[in-house]
C-alpha cells in the first residue's frame, strides 16, 4: 500500500452538502460562481483580471513588504511579492488561525494544495503568473481554540491570559511549551530540528504574528508561499467602502439569510453553517475584540461603555480603519477586495459556510472565487502497513465506527456462520404463506401473526447478537489488535489530520516531510488519500 484513495463520501467524515458540492449535484449551483477545474479557471481569471483594481495592487505590495521587514524571505517570496503588482498576476488562498506550531496536521494540506494549485495553473496558463497565499487569522480571539497542539496524544498547551486578537499577542510564556516538547521529543534523529524551528519563531520574535510568519515561512518559504496579515490599517482602508455598507445597509446580513432558507429549501440535510449579525464586524484594540451592535442610530461595542453615533463611527473608520475587524461572514469579501485572487482553499466546514455567501459578493460586485476542498490523507507507516496486512484489514475498514469494523471482520474470520441473514429471509417466506391463510380465512388473524412475525425476527436479531459477542470473546486477540492499530490512525475517533501535529511525522522524516506530501498530493483530485510513509 503505497498511495490509495477514498471517495470523500465514503470516508463518512464529510457533510451531506460538500459531498453534494464534489458530486456538482445542481441544486446547489447557484451557491457558487464556478466549479474549479483547470479549464474553467480561464473565465475565473478573465473576471478578476478585469475588476481588480491597479491601486489595489499597489496597498498589497506596500503592505507585504512591511510585514516582511523582520524576515530574510527567500527569493521566491520575493519575486512573488513583486509579481502581485502586476496584472497578470493572481493569487490561490488557503486560511487558517495561528495554532501554536500549527496546531493540527491539516494546516500543512491546505498550504501544499495552494501550493500545488498554483503550479497546475502556471503550467495551463503560462502567460500568467500564480502566487500561492497564506492567509493568517491574526484577528481571531478565541485564544483557547490555537493555544495548543497535541504530541503523542498530550496536549501541549500555552498558558496565560488573553483578550483581543490573538495576533497582537506577545509570545512571553511560550519558553515553557518548548521546554515540555523537548522533554517529550526526547533525543530523536531530528528532535534538534525541531527544537531551533520552535525557537526561532516563537522564542525569537516579539508577538505571535510575527512567530507564525517565521515558522510558515522556514516550512513552505522556498515554495514561494506569500504570508498575509490582514490586521493592517493600510489594507484596511480598502475594505472601507463595504464596511461602511454593512454598518449602514446590513447587506450581508440581508443576503445571507436569503441564501440560508434558499440551502434549507435545496435539502433538509444541508447543516446551515454560520450565521450572519445584522453588523458583521468587530470594534478592536490590542487587548479587546467585541461586537458592532447597532440600537436606535447609534454603534455600541458589545461589553464596553463605547458608544458612537453615525457621524462618530463614520469618522472613525476613516481615522482607523485597522479598528474594524471583520467575522467569519464579512472576511472571505476582505480577502477578495484586497487580493486579486482566483481560488478559495477550505476544508469541508470553511466551504460549507462560502456557499453561504455568493449573493453578498454579487451585492458587493466582486467576483466570487472558484472553490476547492483542500486536500486530506491518512499517513500510514510501513510498520503500520504491516499490521493492517498482516489482519487482512482493507483501507476502508478502517473509515469505519469501531463497532461495525469490529463486527464486520469478526464475521470474515469466524469458523461459524454469524449471518443470520438466510434465517430471516426463511422465516418472512413462512409467514407470507400465514399472511395468505389469514386473509383467506379470518381477517382479524393478520394483526396477531405480524405480531408474532416481529417477535421472532427480534429472537433472531438476539441470538445472533449473542453469538457474536461471544465469537468476540473467543476473538478478544484480533479485536483488540483490531482496535488498537484504528485507535493509532483515528486518534479520539476522529481524522489523523485533525488531531495528530506535523511534529510527530518530522521526527521520523525530517525535512523530508513536506516534499513527499507535495509529490504524494494533486489539488484537483476527488479522493481522500491513504499514503504510506517512506
Amino acid at each position: 500500500m503505497h498511495s490509495a484513495g477514498i471517495p470523500f463520501r465514503e470516508t463518512g467524515y464529510f457533510s451531506e452538502i460538500i459531498c453534494d458540492y464534489l458530486d456538482q449535484v445542481p441544486v446547489l449551483k447557484e451557491f457558487y460562481r464556478r466549479y474549479p477545474s483547470i479549464v474553467s479557471f480561464g473565465a475565473q481569471i478573465k473576471e478578476k483580471k478585469a475588476s481588480f483594481p491597479p491601486e489595489h495592487r499597489k496597498v498589497l505590495v506596500e503592505a507585504l513588504h512591511r510585514q516582511y521587514d523582520h524576515l530574510e524571505p527567500s527569493s521566491d517570496v520575493r519575486s512573488n511579492i513583486e509579481f502581485l503588482g502586476k496584472g497578470n498576476t493572481f493569487t490561490v488562498v488557503t486560511g487558517h488561525q495561528l495554532n501554536i506550531f500549527t496546531g493540527p496536521l491539516y494546516f500543512l494540506y491546505k498550504i501544499i494544495s495552494t501550493i500545488k494549485l498554483t503550479e497546475e495553473l502556471g503550467k495551463k496558463y503560462p502567460e500568467n503568473h500564480f502566487v500561492p497565499v497564506y492567509w493568517m487569522a491574526t484577528e481571531d480571539h478565541d485564544f483557547e481554540e490555537i493555544n495548543y497542539f497535541n504530541f503523542r496524544g498530550k496536549k501541549l498547551q500555552w498558558n496565560r491570559n488573553s483578550s483581543g486578537p490573538v495576533g497582537r499577542l506577545s509570545t512571553e510564556g511560550l519558553e515553557a511549551v518548548l521546554e515540555l516538547f523537548s522533554m517529550e521529543m526526547g533525543q530523536g534523529k531530528y528532535a534538534a530540528e525541531l527544537q531551533d524551528l520552535f525557537s526561532k519563531a516563537y522564542l525569537g520574535q516579539e508577538d505571535l504574528t510575527r512567530a507564525t510568519r517565521c515558522l510558515v515561512n522556514e516550512l513552505f518559504g522556498h515554495y514561494g508561499l506569500v504570508i498575509v496579515d490582514g490586521d493592517d490599517p493600510f489594507l484596511k482602508r480598502s475594505l472601507s467602502p463595504y464596511i461602511k455598507k454593512d454598518l449602514y445597509e446590513n447587506i450581508s446580513y440581508r443576503r445571507v439569510v436569503e441564501t440560508m432558507e434558499a440551502l434549507s429549501k435545496a435539502s433538509p440535510a444541508y447543516t446551515i453553517q454560520v450565521n450572519p449579525r445584522e453588523i458583521n464586524y468587530f470594534y478592536i484594540l490590542d487587548d479587546l475584540r467585541e461586537r458592532l451592535i447597532e440600537k436606535e442610530g447609534k454603534y455600541y461595542v458589545n461589553n464596553t461603555d463605547l458608544v458612537f453615533s453615525r457621524e462618530e463611527i463614520e469618522a472613525e473608520l476613516e481615522a482607523h480603519p485597522e479598528r474594524f475587524s471583520p467575522n467569519v461572514i464579512t472576511r472571505p469579501l476582505y480577502q477578495e477586495v484586497v487580493l486579486p485572487n482566483l481560488c478559495y482553499i477550505g476544508g469541508g466546514g470553511e466551504l460549507a459556510y462560502w456557499l453561504e455567501l455568493k449573493s453578498t459578493f454579487d451585492a458587493a460586485d466582486v467576483p466570487f472565487p472558484a472553490l476547492l476542498l483542500r486536500n486530506s490523507a491518512l499517513l500510514i507507516t510501513p510498520k503500520q502497513e504491516k499490521k493492517i496486512r498482516k489482519m487482512n484489514l482493507h483501507v476502508r475498514d478502517l473509515f469505519l465506527d469501531q463497532n461495525r469494523l469490529i463486527n464486520k471482520k469478526i464475521r470474515e474470520i469466524s469458523n461459524i456462520d454469524i449471518d443470520f441473514s438466510p434465517q430471516r429471509e426463511h422465516l418472512k417466506q413462512q409467514f407470507e404463506a400465514l399472511y395468505d391463510l389469514a386473509e383467506k380465512t379470518d381477517k382479524s388473524f393478520l394483526g396477531a401473526v405480524k405480531a408474532q412475525e416481529v417477535k421472532q425476527l427480534k429472537g433472531l436479531d438476539t441470538l445472533e447478537k449473542r453469538l457474536l459477542k461471544a465469537q468476540k470473546r473467543k476473538l478478544v486477540d484480533q479485536v483488540e489488535r483490531m482496535t488498537e492499530i484504528q485507535n493509532e490512525l483515528f486518534p479520539n475517533g476522529s481524522l489523523q489530520e485533525r488531531f495528530v501535529n506535523f511534529s510527530e511525522l518530522y521526527l521520523e522524516m525530517g525535512k523530508g516531510l513536506i516534499p513527499f506530501l507535495i509529490d504524494s498530493m494533486e489539488p484537483f483530485s476527488s479522493d481522500f488519500y491513504v499514503l504510506q510513509t517512506p
